[in-house]
C-alpha cells in the first residue's frame, strides 16, 4: 500500500518530514519491491518504526516504509530458546506473543513503544552490570541490500557482518525479521528506596556488578537519589505485584498526569522547580514487589521530554555525575526532568555504546516545551571529556569525525555500509553526519529530492 502528502513526526516532535511516498509492506518480498521501485525511481528509502528515537535517524524524505504491519512471530526453536520476530513487531506486544512458548527477553529499557528492529538497530540497552543491551540478544536477520536481494546474516550465514548488523543504524539495509536468543520467562523482585545521592555514587560500582538489574534517577536540586534494584527469580516462583489501584496511583496520577502538570507549570514559572523536585522526592520510591520481568522493567510515560544519553567508562560515572550536580548549582538552572544512570555489560558489536568496556550511561532530559540546548551542550562537554559515547537514538552533536575515535571498528563498518549501500539508498542527513557519505551519495544529501527534515 502506498501514500502520499502526509507529514511524519517523531515520538519527541525534534523531527519531522513529508516522504514523497509512503509504503506499508506486510512481508519481506514487499519490502524488496518498493525497494526495487525507490531505486527505480531515484529515492532514497527508510524503514521507520514507531518514531520513538529523538534523533533524524528515522527520517525518510523520499520513499518511508513504515513496517507496522509486519510484525509478530515467525517461527519459534524451542530447543534453543529462539524466536524470529518480523521486524515491525512492538516490544509492548512480546509478553503476550512470548507466553504461549514461556519466554522473555534477557533484559529490557523502560520503555516499550518501539519496534524490535528500530530498538535494536539503535542501541536500547536498559540496565544490568552483567547484562548487554538488546542487540547482544540477536543472532540471525534478514536484510534487504541496495539491490532488493535478500541477505542472511547469522552464526552460520555470513557471520562476519553479525557484529556490524545486529546494531547497523538502519545504514545496511531493510531489517525484515530477526532471530532472538531468549530464555525461560522469569520473576524480578523490586526495590525501589530513596536514598542519599552521595551514598548512592559511593556504591553504584559495586551494586552494578553485584546487583542483576541496578539504576538510580536524581533530580536536580535534591540530595537524594531514587534507586531501582531488580533481583532475578525464577518464573516458578511466588509473585508480589503491586495491587492495581496503587500502581495506577503512582505511575499514572502521580509519574504521568501530576508530573506533568508540574513540569507545564515550571515551563511558566522555573523559580517553582526545586520544590517540584523535592515534592517528587517525597512521592518517588519506597515500593517492594515481585512481578513478570517485562511489568519490573517498563513504565508507562506519557509525560514528552527530550532526551541525551551518554555511555561512559563505568568507572566515571560517580565523577561525571558530581561534575553535572556542580554545573547546575553554579549556572543557577532550573532542571525539572532528573537524570537517569544506568549500566551494561561490555559487547563486540561494532557501533554499540559499549563495546570493548564495561559501560556507565547518563541521560538527561528536558520537557519538550522547554529549550534544551544549552543544558544538553554543557552536560554533553562534560561527557565527552569522560570518554562518552553518546546513544545513537538520543540528542547529540558529534559527526563522523569525533565517533571514528570512539569505535575501534568505526572504519569497518563505513567500509561494509559503502559495499552494500555505496550510492547511500539507506541514508538520510542524520546517518551522513555521524558515519560520513557513502561514495556514491549526492553532494546535497537529499536522496537526490528536495524534500527535507526540519526541526522544531
Amino acid at each position: 500500500m502506498s501514500a502520499t502528502g502526509a507529514t511524519w513526526r517523531n515520538w519527541a516532535r525534534t523531527e519531522k518530514v513529508r516522504p514523497v511516498r509512503v509504503e506499508r509492506p506486510t512481508s519481506a518480498g514487499a519490502v524488496q519491491r518498493a525497494v526495487q521501485a525507490a531505486a527505480r525511481s531515484g529515492l532514497g528509502v527508510k524503514a521507520v518504526g514507531a518514531g520513538h528515537s529523538f534523533t533524524g535517524i528515522a527520517v525518510a524524505p523520499g520513499v518511508q516504509l513504515d513496517l507496522t504491519d509486519l510484525s509478530g512471530i515467525i517461527d519459534v526453536d524451542h530447543a534453543r530458546a529462539r524466536v524470529t520476530f518480523a521486524a515491525g513487531t512492538r516490544l509492548h506486544r512480546l509478553p503476550a506473543l512470548l507466553k504461549p512458548c514461556g519466554l522473555a527477553l534477557t533484559n529490557m529499557g523502560d520503555i516499550d513503544r518501539q519496534s524490535i528492529a528500530g530498538a535494536t538497530s539503535t542501541g536500547t540497552h536498559g540496565t544490568g552490570g552483567r547484562f548487554g543491551g538488546i542487540a547482544t540478544q540477536i543472532r540471525a536477520l534478514t536484510l534487504v541490500t541496495a539491490d532488493g536481494e535478500l541477505l542472511r546474516v547469522s552464526e552460520t550465514e555470513n557471520a562476519e557482518l553479525l557484529p556490524a548488523a545486529a546494531l547497523g543504524l538502519g545504514a545496511l539495509g531493510i531489517i525484515v525479521d530477526v532471530t532472538m536468543q531468549l530464555e525461560p520467562a522469569y520473576l524480578l523482585q523490586a526495590v525501589e528506596r530513596p536514598e542519599p545521592l552521595d551514598a548512592v555514587l559511593e556504591s553504584y560500582l559495586e551494586r552494578c556488578s553485584d546487583a542483576d538489574h541496578f539504576e538510580f534517577y536524581w533530580f536536580p536540586h535534591t540530595a537524594t537519589g531514587l534507586t531501582k534494584t531488580n533481583t532475578r527469580l525464577s518464573g516458578d516462583a511466588e509473585r508480589h505485584p503491586l495491587g492495581r489501584f496503587g500502581r495506577w496511583l503512582d505511575d499514572e496520577v502521580i509519574a504521568n498526569g501530576a508530573y506533568r502538570a508540574l513540569c507545564a507549570v515550571g515551563t511558566l514559572a522555573p523559580a517553582s522547580v526545586p520544590a517540584t523536585a523535592r515534592l517528587a522526592e517525597r512521592v518517588s520510591g519506597n515500593r517492594d514487589f515481585t512481578d513478570h520481568s517485562p511489568s519490573v522493567f517498563v513504565t508507562n510515560r506519557t509525560v514528552r521530554f527530550r532526551e541525551m544519553e551518554y555511555a561512559l567508562p563505568r568507572a566515571e560515572i560517580p565523577a561525571a555525575v558530581r561534575e553535572i550536580r556542580a554545573l547546575i548549582e553554579s549556572r543557577g538552572w532550573r532542571i525539572s526532568f532528573p537524570i537517569e544512570v544506568r549500566s551494561a555489560a561490555a559487547d563486540d558489536l561494532w557501533l554499540s555504546t559499549a563495546t570493548g568496556r564495561e559501560s556507565g550511561y547518563i541521560a538527561v532530559h528536558r520537557y519538550y516545551r522547554e529549550d534544551p540546548t544549552e543544558y544538553f551542550a554543557a552536560v554533553e562537554q562534560i561527557l565527552r571529556e569522560h570518554g562518552g559515547r553518546p546513544h545513537w537514538g538520543k540528542l547529540h552533536t558529534l559527526g563522523s569525525d569525533e565517533l571514528r575515535t570512539l569505535y575501534p571498528r568505526f572504519d569497518d563498518f563505513t567500509a561494509l555500509r559503502d559495499r552494500l549501500d555505496p550510492t547511500g539508498m539507506f541514508a538520510n542527513r542524520y546517518l551522513d553526519r555521524v558515519l560520513g557519505c557513502a561514495p556514491g551519495r549526492p553532494s546535497s544529501g537529499d536522496n537526490g529530492i528536495n524534500a527535507t527534515a526540519a526541526h522544531k
